[in-house]
């Protein structure tokens, strides 16, 4: 029983513990970057219920339906990916990366779901202090 984890075990090489370790840093790093440039740029008023947000509103019906197609594709992904890095041992933000993908997300009920995710304190303090750190004020909430 135990010679399939000695063998997992000895298929470990330095240079593969390396690669590991190297992309766990750039994931971490990549990831915090991105969540952190988005949240600084919201609009103060952006999780407002009088905050009201049309996608490429002014584009043509055939640039604007694959424009919205792309962007719930992209949100889908980032809750996804957001799962993924709230599992323990896995960098990233994930909370902020699930969060960040529900607002590219259109379906019912959206505001109320997102203004839920922010009404935990932690959440809302952790974005506000980023905020700070780069000279922007607290997020609005309703």
């Amino acid at each position: 029983m135990g010679d399939w984890l000695t063998e997992i075990f000895g298929s470990f090489t330095w240079r593969g513990l390396l690669f590991g370790v190297f992309f766990f840093i750039v994931t971490f790093v990549v990831n915090l970057a991105v969540v952190s440039f988005i949240l600084v740029k919201l609009p103060v008023d952006h999780f407002t219920n009088s905050y009201e947000t049309k996608f490429w509103s002014g584009r043509h019906v055939s640039v604007r339906v694959p424009g919205l197609i792309a962007k719930n594709l992209l949100g889908m992904l980032l809750v996804g990916i957001g799962i993924l890095l709230s599992i323990p041992g896995v960098p990233g933000q994930g909370v902020l990366t699930i969060l960040l993908g529900i607002m590219l997300l259109d379906f019912p009920g959206k505001r109320r779901l997102e203004q839920k995710l922010l009404s935990k304190p932690a959440i809302l303090q952790t974005i506000n202090r980023l905020r700070r750190r780069f000279g922007k004020p607290a997020l609005e909430i309703e």
